[in-house]
């Protein structure tokens, strides 16, 4: 059964940073793409950040590029998103995903499994 757990949510000042975890289990980890997604109150579900397979290749949504650093440690079998010069509109739950083949993608509907996600709330 895969399981993704998130984990480095909580409250931090703007203009704070913060490292968000998501540990894999029940699959081989190397062979496939992440995502982070994000969802504040009354809004949709929205793409952050995405990682190929092996860490090669990544993609932001424009709203945190620059600030945020998505990586992966296969060895691990973890993903993490390095959040800095965190803004008030950053608060939101945050997810990582899975999906079943090695390439990234920014589409919610591309993936396949999901974490129980981690809350974020930056206060101003």
């Amino acid at each position: 059964q895969v399981q993704l757990v998130e984990s480095g949510g909580g409250l931090v000042q703007a203009g704070g940073s913060r490292r968000l975890s998501c540990a894999l289990s029940g699959r081989t980890f190397s062979s496939y793409g992440m995502g982070w997604f994000r969802q504040a109150p009354g809004k949709e579900r929205e793409f952050v950040a995405t990682i190929n397979w092996n860490g090669a290749m990544t993609l932001y949504a424009d709203s945190v590029k620059g600030r945020f650093t998505i990586s992966r440690d296969n060895g691990r079998n973890m993903v993490y998103l390095q959040m800095s010069s965190l803004k008030p509109e950053d608060t939101a739950v945050y997810y990582c995903a899975t999906r079943l083949v090695g390439a990234y993608d920014s589409r919610p509907d591309a993936y396949d499994y999901w974490g129980q996600g981690t809350q974020v709330t930056v206060s101003s």
